[in-house]
């Protein structure tokens, strides 16, 4: 368990673009009252959020790669949401879980299971999450961090995108790598192959040997190779994701036909992402996948709501078992209660995204974005996504990469990065270099 007196905190630090000083009461907030990643340590007073213990770093059992392929498996549901008793639990439901049981009123539901707060970290990262508080916050010349490394940056968020930033940074290991597959459902039920991958993963910003001098502002290194369809094999892609508002991301592509390596600018954002046929946008992989400079974003307040939580069986589940029509299969998909951020983004003045208004749900303890809802120019939802968040003690982590996008008025879905009948590993990292558009031409010749 977590030796809660390694942290200490200092009474005065900047948090964010204020300037303004963290007062003796909430430097206390954290010593005292917060788990070491920043969630409110205490459980609620009905008792059906329980206080954080230490999270889960252990689970015993068969593992795919190394993923747990189950957490809790005894465990059966609290109770189970439908279209009949949703009214019910409507202050605890999202806009967008109401909007699906109501599309789906035969085939979905939500089977709400009693709350495991599994968020953890190394011990490392709690340190630096430490540090973070009395060190990290913007830059004076524009919205770029500095002083943060190797920990959550703001554990005790003053502003939206201080919360964005957590999620973007979260603790994770120094390297990865894992199947995934992008499948496509459309308006008729029928789901096919869009692709299928090798993705390598590293997080410069979680070096060990590096320190908040050292790094240069990358916090994602990633690199993947398509193994299928047939016509797209050998094509890949590498993205670099930064704080720097500059050159939030650089991207570069292979395309086998041209045979060469080409700068891929438009890879972000609203663009529709050609990894999964276009059937989302680059900016909903992983649920929010880029830098947050497009939008505004305001804190709405921290809930209690029924989420997506320690899915473990979903994600290790093959295909044909995690998957039941347009959505998860509901009878593998675990919701849990817990407490979470609702952030409201709208975008910003002077710039554009096709997707005008988004609120996005983050769980307190890991950062983790578990639930999002889009809207259209009128105001209308039109799109939600769910993120199912998994335990890998491997780190330890919480962690999630699977997405499933809804379009709620085209009645199609969109199966980004699914596990399933794939397998995970936290690996080594490889040299820099690796990830690099000169080092996939290489690779494409051999």
């Amino acid at each position: 368990m977590f030796n809660k007196t390694i942290i200490n905190v200092a009474v005065a630090v900047s948090l964010s673009v204020t300037g303004m000083s963290v007062s003796a009461a909430n430097a206390a907030k954290f010593n005292n009252d917060l788990m070491p990643l920043g969630g409110e340590l205490a459980g609620n007073t009905e008792g059906t959020i329980p206080a954080w213990d230490g999270g889960l770093a252990q689970v015993s059992g068969p593992t795919v790669g190394d993923i747990p392929a189950a957490v809790f498996p005894d465990e059966k549901p609290r109770y189970t949401i439908t279209p009949k008793n949703m009214a019910q639990y409507a202050d605890k439901l999202t806009p967008g879980a109401k909007a699906l049981l109501e599309k789906y009123p035969e085939s979905f539901h939500i089977d709400v299971y009693p709350t495991h707060r599994t968020a953890v970290a190394p011990q490392s990262i709690y340190d630096n999450t430490a540090n973070n508080a009395t060190n990290c916050k913007y830059s004076a010349t524009g919205p770029a961090l500095q002083g943060c490394f190797g920990g959550v940056p703001f554990p005790m968020p003053k502003l939206g995108s201080e919360v964005v930033w957590n999620f973007l940074m979260r603790a994770e290991s120094e390297a990865i790598e894992f199947g995934f597959k992008n499948l496509v459902v459309t308006a008729d039920g029928t789901r096919s192959l869009a692709t299928q991958n090798i993705n390598y993963m590293q997080h410069p910003y979680y070096y060990a040997d590096s320190s908040a001098e050292e790094w240069d502002g990358r916090y994602l290194l990633q690199r993947f190779d398509t193994r299928a369809p047939a016509f797209k094999v050998g094509e890949s892609l590498v993205i670099h994701d930064s704080i720097d508002p500059d050159k939030p991301r650089k991207a570069w592509q292979y395309l086998v036909g041209q045979r060469r390596v080409r700068r891929a600018p438009t890879v972000g954002y609203d663009t529709p992402d050609f990894v999964a046929s276009g059937a989302n946008y680059f900016d909903e992989v992983e649920g929010l996948f880029g830098t947050p400079e497009r939008f505004d974003w305001k804190i709405v307040g921290k809930k209690e709501m029924i989420v997506p939580y320690n899915n473990n069986r979903l994600v290790t589940a093959s295909v044909e078992d995690a998957y039941a029509g347009h959505h998860f299969n509901p009878d593998l998909m675990r919701w849990e209660l817990h407490r979470v951020w609702e952030v409201e983004a709208t975008v910003a003045q002077g710039k554009r995204h096709a997707v005008p208004k988004r609120r996005y749900f983050f769980d307190e303890d890991s950062w983790l974005l578990v639930l999002m809802d889009g809207y259209d120019a009128e105001g209308n939802l039109w799109r939600t996504s769910q993120v199912p968040p998994f335990v890998l003690p491997k780190v330890p982590v919480l962690k999630s990469k699977a997405v499933l996008v809804f379009n709620l008025e085209a009645n199609t879905s969109s199966q980004v990065q699914s596990l399933n009948g794939e397998e995970f590993y936290v690996v080594e990292r490889k040299e820099d270099e690796f990830y690099t558009g000169e080092a996939v031409a290489a690779d494409s010749i051999r």
